[in-house]
C-alpha cells in the first residue's frame, strides 16, 4: 500500500482556515515538492512563492511545523511529525493569500536602516583597492551573504510585539556597510542602526541566528553595531 503524507495548509488571508490534503510520500521529497504537487494536481487556486528551487533565492520560505524554513531545502523526512506537516505563511508580515505574505514592511525597514550602498567612487574612477584580509573586510564579509529571504524576521520575537523594530536582516545589512570602506556614509548607517527601533531593541535571543538558512549571525552583527557605537561615543565621535 502506498504511504501517504498528511498536509495541512493555511488557506485565506488573515482570516482563514487550514485545509487538509493527502499526497503520496516519496523518497527525497522536499516540502516545496509537496506544495507544488498539491497546486498542480489537486488545488490550482493554492497561492505560494518559489523561484530557483535549489536553495539560492530564498523565495520559497514558509512556516513548516511552526518553524520558518526554505521549503526547497527542507526534506519531508526531516520535518514531518507522525506522517504530517503543517504549512503556514511566514510570521510577522501581513498575509496576502494562503502561503504568500506582503514583504513591504520588511524591505522598508531594510532601507530605513541605511541599507543602500553609496559608493565613494564614480564609474570613471578606478575601483577601490580593498584588502580582503583586513579586519573590517572580514567583518563585512561575514554579514554580506544575506539574500533577504526574511526567515530571520519571521522568527524574531521582538518583531512580533514591536513593529517599530528594524529587525535582524536590516541591522545585519547595516553591519556590513559600517565595515565597508567603500561605503560613503558609514557613520550615517551607524546612527540609523542605533536610533529608535534599532539595535537597542534587540533582546539577543538568537532566533534569527538559529533559523538563518545559510548560517549567518544577525545576533553577532547587532552586537557589533552596539560595540561600535559605544566605542565611538567614548572616543567623542
Amino acid at each position: 500500500m502506498e504511504k501517504m503524507l498528511t498536509v495541512k495548509i493555511w488557506r485565506g488571508e488573515e482570516q482563514g482556515e487550514y485545509v487538509t490534503y493527502q499526497v503520496a510520500s516519496r523518497e527525497n521529497q522536499t516540502v516545496l515538492d509537496v506544495v507544488t504537487e498539491i497546486q498542480r494536481q489537486v488545488d490550482p487556486e493554492l497561492s505560494y512563492r518559489f523561484s530557483c528551487r535549489v536553495g539560492v533565492c530564498g523565495t520559497c520560505a514558509m512556516t513548516v511545523n511552526g518553524k520558518p524554513r526554505w521549503t526547497c531545502r527542507s526534506h519531508v523526512k526531516n520535518v514531518e511529525e507522525n506522517g504530517a506537516i503543517v504549512l503556514e505563511p511566514l510570521h510577522n508580515m501581513p498575509r496576502i493569500k494562503d502561503l504568500v505574505v506582503d514583504m513591504t514592511e520588511f524591505f522598508d525597514k531594510w532601507q530605513k536602516a541605511g541599507g543602500e550602498f553609496i559608493g565613494t567612487r564614480t564609474r570613471h574612477e578606478k575601483p577601490a583597492l580593498v584588502d580582503p584580509n583586513s579586519k573590517a573586510r572580514k567583518k563585512a564579509d561575514a554579514a554580506i551573504e544575506c539574500i533577504n529571504c526574511a526567515v530571520c524576521y519571521a522568527s524574531c520575537d521582538v518583531v512580533e510585539w514591536n513593529k517599530d523594530y528594524l529587525g535582524p536582516a536590516a541591522l545585519n545589512r547595516a553591519w556590513s556597510l559600517v565595515n565597508d570602506e567603500r561605503h560613503a556614509d558609514q557613520k550615517g548607517v551607524l546612527k540609523k542602526a542605533m536610533s529608535d527601533g534599532g539595535c537597542n531593541s534587540c533582546h539577543t535571543q538568537g532566533s534569527c541566528m538559529k533559523h538563518c538558512p545559510i548560517g549567518l549571525s544577525p545576533t553577532g552583527s547587532i552586537a557589533g553595531l552596539k560595540k561600535r557605537s559605544l566605542l565611538e561615543f567614548l572616543s567623542g565621535e
